[in-house]
């Protein structure tokens, strides 16, 4: 067996067991208590639409790291169902301002590889981050929510490949929806698995 050869920086690509996806989207709340299912426990809408500011807020930036879209978000609350969340979520992260997202593309990192990747893989996969990075200016983001892992790094490398070839304007819009899809897919895992401050 060929050995597998060395990983992209940790600060860029967390190893996550048994998922390809963009690092963070599994990703708990710092600071805020969790808790699993149980019979009579609020839903994980009930729990956000109730708790403080500052947890709610919290549980946003784990999706987006944007302080506007999460107080924005978070400000409208409660909310009716899962899906006026999510169509609020999207309307803030439409409407966030080329700085908001500069700085929210700034924090978010390389999609990772799978365990078994070999060294080629993660060759070609910091070839390509660092020439998109010399032409944005930002780590390239995509969301592969659905994929299998085996179709993730093909799905990855294409669209780093094909997107170097926007022009800057043409390559903010399309990084923008891939933040706004991001989040939106984020923010529904999170209320899915009742990741949510237990404690409201």
């Amino acid at each position: 067996m060929t050995p597998r050869g060395p990983t992209l920086p940790a600060h860029r690509l967390p190893y996550l067991p048994d998922r390809v996806a963009v690092p963070e989207q599994s990703r708990g709340v710092p600071g805020v208590s969790w808790t699993s299912d149980t019979p009579g426990t609020p839903s994980g809408l009930d729990r956000f639409n109730a708790a403080a500011v500052e947890d709610a807020e919290l549980a946003l930036l784990a999706c987006l790291h944007s302080p506007r879209w999460a107080a924005r978000v978070a400000a409208h609350r409660p909310y009716p169902d899962p899906e006026a969340l999510l169509a609020a979520a999207d309307e803030a992260a439409y409407d966030l301002s080329r700085a908001d997202r500069a700085a929210a593309l700034a924090a978010e990192a390389l999609p990772g590889l799978p365990a078994d990747a070999y060294s080629a893989a993660h060759t070609a996969l910091n070839a390509a981050n660092a020439a998109y990075e010399s032409r944005f200016g930002h780590p390239f983001v995509i969301c592969v929510d659905g994929l299998k892992p085996y179709e993730a790094l093909d799905h990855v490398l294409e669209g780093i490949r094909s997107r170097l070839a926007n022009d800057p304007e043409e390559e903010r819009l399309v990084a923008a929806e891939e933040l706004r899809r991001l989040a939106r897919g984020r923010l529904a895992a999170l209320l899915t698995r009742d990741g949510l401050p237990a404690d409201v």
